[in-house]
């Protein structure tokens, strides 16, 4: 079973056959439409991102397997937020304020990513990314945010 697999980066949900994943995989003999069908349809969370693809080849059944890297949670808080940087002083200074539901949708796309078993604690995860860049959630210091999870306060948000 001969196999090669091939990195790339591609933007989030709009891969296309042409350069640069068509001239690299275009040689193995698999079927095109359907990688680039299987990638769009796997970054589509990540549109206007570039993410890094992972596509192993079987040279003989011309089957393959893909597998989507994810950008830093930092990363994707900032295009969540729409700015450029976090705060250079967290603690004192306060970049910016995100919802509960946008750290849901980063934990969505972080999921396999994190440490954590459920949405509930993976929230919490990227709450904890915003406290050491300076960004508040739900215009509060993270940490209390984390507490009115535990709390309950935000189950409405995790039943989605």
């Amino acid at each position: 079973m001969a196999s090669q697999t091939i990195e790339i980066l591609v933007d989030g949900g709009k891969a296309t056959p042409g350069p640069p994943l068509g001239p690299a995989i275009g040689p193995l003999g698999i079927n095109m439409m359907q990688v680039v069908e299987e990638i769009n349809k796997k970054t589509a969370d990540f549109d206007g991102m570039k993410v890094p693809v992972k596509i192993t080849a079987d040279l003989d059944t011309h089957e393959f397997e893909i597998s989507i890297g994810t950008p830093p949670t930092t990363a994707l808080i900032l295009d969540e937020l729409g700015i450029s940087g976090a705060s250079h002083a967290p603690g004192t200074e306060v970049a910016a304020d995100f919802s509960v539901e946008q750290a849901f949708k980063v934990a969505r796309m972080k999921f396999d990513d994190l440490l954590a078993n459920d949405y509930k604690h993976a929230v919490k995860e990227v709450v904890g990314t915003c406290v050491s860049m300076g960004i508040n959630v739900e215009g509060k210091d993270g940490r209390e945010t984390q507490k009115d999870i535990d709390n309950g306060l935000y189950d409405e948000v995790f039943a989605q």
